[in-house]
């Protein structure tokens, strides 16, 4: 089962970026640590299941729930999952699977259950605690930058933080790319401010425009972010904000970016689901 959860493909990836325990010289150093790798499954598991870490089945995927949400925070402390998603990006520029000059941004409410940081009455849930995921993708609809508020901030607030948390992006000859050379948005994010923050980027803003009636056709670029978002909410545990942490919740999320990334490749070549690798029809 663990094999499954963390294949060859994600392990070999994630391993070098792992931090390294160190040794314990005692006469009675204690009992065996779990090996990284039965804990990044334990962490998929609740990932893709939804379930608590509590009721992790110790004896399905080789580690306790305590465990692997153990390994998630010294991991997300060392910045393990920036790092894996900014490799994963370049590997998908050197096969030219990436497409940075037209990218689409959005944001998408979630119900945080638990509070903490980052959470707010939501607007479109009768003000009820929430967050938001706000997310950049390519023209393909893959993630290169997430970010995380709380329900009631404004979408177009993060534009420019996405924009700066997308890492650069190597794998080609040439300076590596930071920035797309378009950007496309709903009304949501129609201000003149904005506008001109774009520009002075060098980022040309492909925005709707309010009070203009439907039919502008930037939809048939902007509709894969919308696809994003349903790929990032097949992982059961973030259609609802369990994680008091707000750091942990987001990087669950750049977790579920880095799946997505993965299974890039296969995904154009067989036509697979990002999530399980599954054949569509």
């Amino acid at each position: 089962m663990a094999m499954n959860l963390v294949p060859d493909e994600l392990w070999d990836r994630i391993a070098p970026l792992l931090p390294v325990r160190p040794t314990r010289w005692h006469r009675h150093p204690g009992r065996r640590p779990v090996p990284d790798r039965a804990a990044l499954a334990g962490i998929v598991y609740v990932l893709r299941k939804g379930v608590a870490w509590r009721d992790v089945p110790r004896e399905v995927v080789g580690c306790s729930g305590v465990t692997a949400w153990r390994r998630l925070r010294d991991w997300t402390e060392a910045g393990v999952w920036l790092r894996l998603h900014a490799a994963l990006l370049t590997e998908l520029r050197r096969a030219v699977l990436l497409d940075l000059d037209d990218c689409a941004v959005d944001g998408s409410h979630v119900r945080a259950l638990k509070g903490g940081n980052h959470v707010g009455p939501s607007p479109v849930d009768r003000a009820r605690p929430g967050s938001k995921h706000h997310l950049i993708v390519d023209r393909h609809g893959t993630p290169l930058s997430v970010t995380l508020t709380g329900g009631n901030r404004h979408d177009v607030t993060q534009l420019v933080p996405l924009l700066d948390a997308v890492p650069p992006v190597r794998g080609r000859q040439g300076s590596p790319r930071t920035k797309p050379r378009r950007l496309y948005a709903d009304r949501g994010y129609d201000f003149d401010k904005y506008r001109r923050l774009l520009w002075k980027r060098g980022i040309k803003p492909m925005i709707a425009h309010r009070g203009v009636a439907h039919g502008s056709g930037l939809g048939r670029v902007r509709w894969v972010v919308e696809r994003s978002f349903a790929w990032l909410h097949q992982f059961k545990r973030l259609r609802i904000r369990y994680e008091h942490r707000a750091d942990l919740h987001q990087r669950l999320v750049q977790l579920a970016c880095c799946i997505i990334c993965l299974r890039r490749p296969s995904k154009g070549r067989h036509r697979t689901s990002p999530i399980e690798g599954e054949t569509s029809q």
